[in-house]
């Protein structure tokens, strides 16, 4: 295979895992949330004020993992928000869900004025080293590959595998989808639905965080206005498109970050086409999988009802 071509495949491949990254996290998220029975439609703005917090924390102490928890902190927070909102207060999950939106946007928009003292943007904060041993970087293809990544990268796909594990393979993952499908029986056989709602839910945001974290302190550490770009939502099609899964999640987010990665080298083609075409691929692949052109899939049964424990 000639050089040139295989050097272009690597960098397609290790793009494409990159921008996956915080679209993993994210529909991880947003897949334990519903699996529970409640929609999040505020991974949007957890993911901003995650990417936010992550810097924030990176540039008082000088360490990104730092800058990592509170992320995750940050995401959990805003996330049991809107778990009080829905599930104790019975709120309309997606009216819940943007607004929280709308808030963690303006917030963090704020906190860049008041905490770095300018508009727009933080200042530039270091990221996580990553170094792989030497043998592993003499690997032909593979070595090109994994040096291309980042720690984010690897514990994303790490995390897809835990998830699948505890979903499908032990009573907790048994309770999740116990309480998404039917909270009523759930509940009769001595599963505290609030509980398990809430847990998934705070998790949710958790994740969404850690994937705000990746993208900003991951790809570019800095913060600015507008980064997460509707990454929230493209996450939550994920969702939808890989059916509740992890692993079809995942292919999802796979499939998205594809059509980001390509249209960037794409560009450099030099094919006689606007650059807005190649720019609107993935938003197109959202709404082609929000529309239902993906094929059959099933929601949980109880997704986005409240519950309640003495109704019938």
């Amino acid at each position: 295979m000639d050089s040139a071509i295989l050097a272009a495949i690597i960098s397609l491949i290790t793009a494409t895992l990159r921008i996956a990254t915080p679209l993993i996290f994210t529909a991880l998220g947003g897949m334990f949330s519903e699996r529970s029975g409640v929609v999040n439609i505020g991974l949007e703005g957890m993911m901003t004020i995650g990417a936010f917090f992550a810097v924030w924390g990176t540039f008082i102490s000088g360490n990104p993992l730092i800058g990592v928890l509170f992320a995750i902190i940050a995401g959990g927070v805003l996330a049991l928000v809107h778990a009080v909102l829905s599930i104790n207060l019975k709120a309309d999950q997606v009216i819940s869900g943007t607004a929280i939106n709308l808030f963690a946007s303006a917030l963090a928009s704020f906190l860049i004025f008041i905490l770095f003292g300018k508009g727009g943007q933080t200042d530039v904060v270091s990221t996580l080293p990553y170094k792989l041993p030497e043998f592993i970087k003499k690997i032909p293809i593979l070595g090109d590959i994994l040096g291309g990544l980042n720690w984010f990268v690897i514990l994303a796909i790490i995390l897809v595998f835990v998830a699948h594990f505890v979903l499908y393979k032990t009573s907790v993952g048994l309770r999740i989808r116990a309480v998404g499908e039917h909270p009523k029986a759930a509940d009769t056989l001595g599963i505290n639905v609030y509980k398990v709602r809430y847990a998934c839910v705070v998790l949710s945001g958790m994740l969404a965080g850690l994937g705000g974290a990746a993208l900003s302190i991951g790809i570019t550490p800095i913060y600015r206005e507008g980064m997460v770009s509707g990454r929230g939502f493209i996450a939550l099609a994920a969702v939808i498109f890989g059916n509740w899964t992890p692993i079809g999640s995942f292919g999802a987010c796979l499939l998205f970050a594809f059509g980001e990665s390509f249209q960037i080298l794409a560009q450099g083609f030099g094919w006689a086409l606007p650059s807005e075409v190649f720019t609107v691929i993935p938003y197109v692949l959202t709404m082609l999988a929000l529309a239902g052109f993906v094929g059959k899939t099933s929601a949980p049964a109880a997704s986005g009802e409240a519950y309640e424990k003495n109704g019938r």
